[in-house]
């Protein structure tokens, strides 16, 4: 049992990130609100349905705004709780908006003692048919947004394109991060392989990068179901995708590589030095040309790659763990083809 701790341990700690992942609830969020687009010197009502919320608990100390930059906010003047997935909030607008444009965007944001307070980012849009800053700053309430609560519960974050598809972060994000482990750790066998020509080096890397393979094909196909809920399409030729799949390709040619040599010293040595160029190349394609280019993908093409809103610290304690299961689950997985692999080379020696 000693011996295969890190065994168990791996299977331990995706077992875990697969419940606590999957069955921790999301914060209360708002999912749709409607009209989305106001307009100054009216009174307008919005319908704005919930996610995970109790609107009917405690409703009569619910309290709304609609939220301009940092500093300026109209409070909502009356609040219909419909049930716990649906309010009504009515806003007296005032005639004119304290800014010099006649089209400005808002943000929603409910507050509710049992919810916490949920936003809703940029979704609404006030429009004036004049400009007139001073009267527009006289006539603004700027109402006190203060004393917000939490949410009384362990829970992950709501992000209104993810929703529920926000805890694939456990299983696409921790699958590539694996596979760059287990990746490196194929290039240093092949680099000692050339350096001590010891026909085991060359097998062990051979497993490990069958396996980080793998991992990178299971991260490309959650990436790909992740793109269908939150761009529309499992596949949209964004430059992150297109990298990736070149990466995999290239790795792909490296099995086919092998497959092309009789000779075993020239199958290994060929093998290994086309390893190191195949890890080489995952930076440039991975990281470097998706930043350099616009990319709908986090992290690439200026986009943020985990902010405090995407990976919070609920969040913290199961994708990091899961970057651990995963790569143990590798590790497992490479030991099982080395074994395959010695016995198939004694069999032939036979």
């Amino acid at each position: 049992m000693k011996k295969y701790w890190w065994k168990v341990l791996g299977v331990v700690i995706l077992f875990y990130t697969i419940f606590v992942g999957m069955l921790t609830p999301l914060k209360t969020g708002i999912t749709d609100a409607s009209p989305v687009s106001l307009r100054t010197g009216r009174s307008e009502v919005l319908t704005v349905q919930g996610y995970n919320s109790f609107f009917t608990k405690e409703k009569e100390k619910l309290r709304a705004w609609l939220k301009m930059g940092s500093d300026k906010a109209l409070a909502a003047s009356r609040i219909e709780v419909v049930d716990d997935r649906v309010v009504r909030l009515t806003f007296d607008i005032p005639a004119y908006l304290p800014v010099e444009q006649k089209v400005k965007d808002f943000t929603l944001l409910i507050d509710s003692p049992v919810d916490g307070a949920s936003v809703l980012p940029g979704g609404i849009v006030v429009t004036q048919d004049s400009i007139n800053t001073a009267l527009g700053e006289a006539l603004w309430p700027n109402a006190e947004i203060a004393k917000l609560h939490e949410k009384a519960a362990f829970t992950f974050p709501f992000r209104n394109i993810l929703s529920e598809t926000i805890r694939n972060t456990y299983y696409h994000v921790p699958l590539w991060m694996a596979m760059f482990i287990i990746l490196t750790a194929g290039m240093v066998m092949s680099v000692r392989y050339l350096w001590k020509s010891n026909p085991d080096d060359d097998r062990k890397a051979m497993a490990l990068t069958n396996v980080g393979l793998l991992l990178g094909i299971l991260g490309l196909i959650t990436g790909a179901i992740w793109a269908k809920y939150t761009w529309g399409k499992f596949w949209s030729w964004d430059v992150k995708q297109n990298m990736t799949a070149i990466a995999l390709l290239i790795y792909g040619a490296y099995f086919v590589l092998r497959g092309s040599f009789e000779d075993p010293e020239k199958k290994s040595k060929v093998s290994a030095v086309y390893n190191i160029f195949a890890f080489a190349s995952l930076v440039p394609l991975l990281y470097i040309i998706p930043k350099l280019t616009d990319s709908l993908h986090p992290g690439a093409g200026g986009n943020i790659a985990f902010g405090s809103q995407d990976l919070d610290n609920t969040m913290k304690l199961v994708f990091r763990p899961a970057i651990i299961g995963w790569t143990l689950l590798g590790v497992w997985i490479a030991e099982i083809v080395l074994r395959s692999a010695r016995l198939r080379d004694r069999l032939m020696e036979v």
